[in-house]
């Protein structure tokens, strides 16, 4: 069975109860179940990891470097300043889909540029959580497990 990394950054463990006008209603345990909805009839299993850290983050990539057909990632916040995650992921050898819930471009300045983003295969921002599901398409469309 292929497996598709979903990794979630700072605060969105706590999704649902956050900030639902910005973030929505639906928690990260409704997202997973979304997300190996869409991965499944491709035979994918859904490997979810969330961390308030950043150092937790780049281990979950590290560790999910071989075993992996490819990934989903929301940093949070950490788009706009995580090097360490950025490094990680430009070693991450398959296609990964930044994901971001709100419109980050029509939020707080400081939002607008992620560092992260110009490595990705695509990013998804401002659709809530069926943006997660588009990435999973995508990635499952575009044949990730056969890079």
């Amino acid at each position: 069975m292929s497996i598709l990394l979903l990794l979630n950054g700072p605060n969105l463990g706590i999704l649902g109860e956050r900030e639902p006008e910005t973030y929505g209603t639906d928690t990260l345990a409704d997202i997973e179940e979304a997300v190996a909805d869409e991965v499944g009839p491709a035979g994918w299993e859904v490997r979810s990891v969330q961390h308030d850290g950043e150092g937790e983050l780049i281990g979950a990539v590290h560790r999910s470097r071989h075993d992996t057909v490819g990934a989903i990632v929301n940093p949070g916040a950490l788009m706009i300043a995580g090097w360490g995650l950025r490094d990680a992921l430009a070693a991450y050898p398959r296609p990964w889909i930044e994901v971001h819930l709100s419109n980050v471009w029509a939020r707080e300045r400081f939002r607008h540029e992620s560092v992260i983003a110009p490595l990705a295969s695509g990013v998804l921002v401002g659709l809530g959580a069926y943006g997660y599901v588009l990435a999973a398409r995508a990635l499952v469309h575009r044949g990730a497990g056969d890079a």
